[in-house]
């Protein structure tokens, strides 16, 4: 019997891994980070005395649990008595994701909006019996993974229910199946990205996924949302690796994909990997996994603009030649990177870094040596690995600045896209454009940086990061420049998320981009899949009973 067979009895793991620390409630990670040495003097010139700072809290009120003795007993005959609780200290490490305007909400005096009881299901079995007492108890679930999400995809809401809980997965986190022949894993969808590659990485091998969360993330969270790593160009998007899912859904299980390829009907994982548990809640995950890699090269180059970096991207990737990661800043990321990092003269241009991934060092370098000749004929100037590997030691901090940056008054901020390299130039315009005459509206004049960190042989992501001066009412602030870029990538054709996924911030945008049929479409699996609408309320289509939309009408 393998890990994704119903049984009715939990799989017994191939091997648990050591618990992970939790972010903290009102900030990303564990600890602080430090700014970079040219912070300052990048402050000082963004600052000119318009600051509003917004100091952390040092401990938040929290919402009352709306739960009664007997549904926390009913919970509690699930899980375990333990692992149904309304402790506000177990509450508080669940209140939503960590985008910025999430993170400002922590900061104000207002009590904070916390799940009425935290849920920790062991496997499948316990998820679906949690599923089915929260069913009969009107009481709404949000799957919760690591937290990590900065669209509003796992905010405790109740929707039309009485009450809601958070279905923490981490209990869940466990190697459940190993199949070395076909190169495929078996996890339990709460095991967090740095647990996999540790219990991966024991026997040799790689799931070579790395998003910008990956300290964190889970691997349930990652299907859930399709996510995309930064290597993305070498071991594809989280989509390209799920081999098969287990899915507890309100209506009944699922167990999904049984061969690497198959013409039986419309692939119904696709229903669920990107679904951010607005349908059920993704229980197991098999992906496809590689040796570890014997060798890395790294290089670096920068490009007289973002235009002819651009079109070596292009040339490279539809010629097929892949490097592991693949990314070009452009002029102000280049600029401001190099300011961060003490270095103000020594990069200029728009920079361009790459890894390079293979059995030995011989078929690293091949793959660098064919990029670097076309890159050569597109006016590329070759920097060394310097550049990329300071990347690489560096490429999870950045989410933990935005907390020091926000102590010091900054609004530092992300958002990205994707579309055809043809229509890249001009949507990356437009986008920067709705960004500054938004912000500089406002009061704050901001500088707008923008890189490309994933592509494909038609076109590219764009990855957008905002950095101002906080204004006196932030969330404001930003709210109407995330409308205006957003409204901006829908009119220029890109898609309104290219691995963030929808949440509840970008279902607005979304009836533009798949039209009233497409979300007609979502709605009707959810009737069939939800049909009482106590999954994640609010996420992806909405969360109304028997119709699939809120308050049981249309948007």
């Amino acid at each position: 019997m393998t890990a994704t067979e119903p049984s009715g009895i939990p799989p017994r793991p191939l091997a648990v891994p050591a618990p992970r620390p939790r972010s903290e409630w009102d900030a990303w990670g564990t600890e602080p980070a430090r700014l970079p040495a040219g912070a300052k003097a990048l402050i000082a010139t963004l600052l000119p005395g318009k600051a509003h700072p917004v100091p952390r809290r040092s401990s938040p009120m929290l919402t009352p649990s709306r739960l009664d003795a007997a549904d926390l007993a009913a919970l509690g005959d699930v899980v375990g008595a333990g692992n149904a609780t309304t402790d506000d200290a177990v509450r508080v490490l669940h209140l939503g994701g960590k985008s910025t305007p999430d993170l400002l909400r922590r900061r104000l005096d207002d009590p904070q909006s916390a799940p009425d009881a935290v849920v920790s299901p062991a496997a499948h079995d316990e998820v679906a019996a949690v599923i089915a007492v929260c069913v009969e108890r009107r009481i709404a679930v949000v799957p919760f993974g690591g937290g990590t999400s900065v669209v509003g995809g796992v905010d405790p809401e109740s929707g039309s229910q009485r009450a809601v809980v958070a279905l923490d997965l981490e209990r869940t986190a466990a190697l459940l199946d190993l199949d070395e022949t076909s190169l495929l894993a078996t996890f339990g969808a709460g095991t967090t990205g740095p647990q996999a590659e540790e219990l991966l990485g024991a026997r040799g091998y790689t799931l070579g996924h790395f998003p910008q969360s990956f300290l964190h993330a889970s691997l349930g969270g990652y299907a859930a949302t399709r996510s995309s790593g930064q290597a993305s160009r070498g071991y594809g998007r989280f989509d390209d690796l799920v081999h098969a899912l287990r899915i507890a859904a309100p209506a009944g299980d699922l167990s999904l994909g049984r061969a690497p390829a198959s013409a039986a009907g419309p692939d119904l994982r696709q229903l669920f990997v990107g679904s951010e548990g607005a349908f059920g809640v993704l229980t197991e995950v098999t992906v496809r996994i590689r040796p570890r890699p014997a060798a890395t090269a790294y290089a670096a180059w920068t490009f007289p603009d973002f235009a002819s970096g651009a079109a070596a991207l292009r040339e490279a990737t539809q010629r097929g030649i892949r490097p592991t990661v693949l990314r070009l800043s452009d002029e102000t990321e280049t600029r401001v990177n190099a300011t961060m990092g003490g270095h103000l003269t020594r990069l200029s241009g728009c920079l361009a870094i790459a890894t390079f991934e293979g059995a030995d060092t011989a078929e690293a370098v091949r793959v660098r040596d064919d990029i670097a000749a076309v890159f050569g004929r597109h006016g590329a100037k070759a920097r060394g690995e310097d550049p990329a590997r300071s990347w690489e030691r560096g490429r999870f901090a950045s989410p933990a600045l935005r907390d020091t940056l926000m102590d010091a008054g900054i609004l530092a901020e992300t958002l990205e896209t994707a579309t055809t390299w043809s229509a890249l130039t001009g949507l990356k315009a437009a986008v920067t454009a709705a960004l500054s005459t938004t912000m500089t509206a406002a009061g704050a004049k901001p500088i707008v940086l923008s890189h490309i960190s994933h592509v494909y042989p038609a076109g590219a992501s764009l990855y957008f990061t905002v950095v101002a001066a906080l204004t006196a009412d932030p969330q404001e602030q930003w709210a109407r420049a995330k409308d205006a870029a957003s409204r901006a990538i829908g009119e220029a054709g890109g898609t309104i998320t290219h691995h963030h996924a929808v949440g509840r911030d970008h279902r607005p945008y979304l009836e533009a981009e798949i039209g009233p049929l497409g979300v007609e479409v979502l709605r009707a699996v959810k009737v069939v899949l939800d049909p009482h609408g106590i999954m994640n309320p609010g996420v992806l289509v909405g969360s109304g009973e028997g119709s699939g939309t809120p308050e049981g009408g249309r948007e």
